[in-house]
């Protein structure tokens, strides 16, 4: 099984990556998690692309496509993997189309979760996290709040609102997620490839919705054409 995750920041991508990780047996391949490395060794990729995540604008395709390219062209490529943050526009969608077929890869679905944008404002710009990088908890002030206000519940250390989370910055990227999705999605649906997924009930709920829109899981032994 091979698979892309589309959806706007808060839309439970990462938590459903896990699952299906687990559930099919993939690699999970995440582009947010690969930035934070190049971000924290201090890479010429990290330093370009650390400004304008904080700012909650895209990193440059070149440098998208080029992180991913690296991975997939490597002797440890992934077989069986879920894209968990990418591609983010039409000409990512493109370019990741080239670099499977150069592989000898395709994709089986593309999974949509659909999430009005207040809701995902809500969920990102209500969280806290414990200031102790020992602990790192977070809450949310809607959903899940601390029972001492700006502290937390596990050590006491102060809970604090991340640059990325705030409102202005969120909704900066909820403006570049819709720009660049339109394309993409249609570019996929083309293909016969969305399942259009609600992401406004439980992470249960949604998982089942996928997993149930999947079907049985595919086999992707290296090489295959389709």
């Amino acid at each position: 099984m091979r698979l892309v995750l589309v959806g706007p920041p808060g839309s439970g991508k990462g938590t459903q990556a896990e699952r299906l990780v687990k559930h099919f047996n993939l690699t999970v391949v995440g582009t947010g998690a690969m930035f934070r490395d190049h971000i924290e060794r201090g890479t010429d990729i990290g330093r370009e692309a650390e400004p304008l995540i904080k700012r909650g604008l895209l990193a440059p395709d070149r440098i998208v496509d080029g992180m991913v390219a690296d991975l997939f062209r490597s002797p440890g490529r992934p077989e069986c993997f879920v894209m968990d943050g990418y591609p983010r526009t039409y000409a990512q969608a493109i370019a990741f189309d080239a670099l499977l077929r150069q592989q000898m890869l395709g994709l089986d679905a593309v999974i949509n979760l659909a999430i009005p944008d207040e809701e995902v404002v809500r969920r990102i710009s209500g969280r806290r996290c414990c200031a102790s990088p020992t602990c790192g908890v977070c809450f949310n002030v809607y959903y899940k709040p601390s029972k001492a206000p700006d502290k937390c519940d596990r050590c006491g250390s102060a809970l604090l609102l991340r640059d990325d989370d705030k409102e202005e910055t969120v909704r900066r990227r909820l403006s570049e997620f819709h720009k660049n999705t339109a394309l993409l999605l249609e570019h996929y649906r083309k293909q016969n490839l969305v399942h259009d997924i609600s992401a406004t009930d439980t992470p249960d709920v949604i998982y089942a919705n996928i997993t149930k829109a999947l079907g049985s899981p595919k086999p992707c032994n290296g090489g295959e054409k389709r």
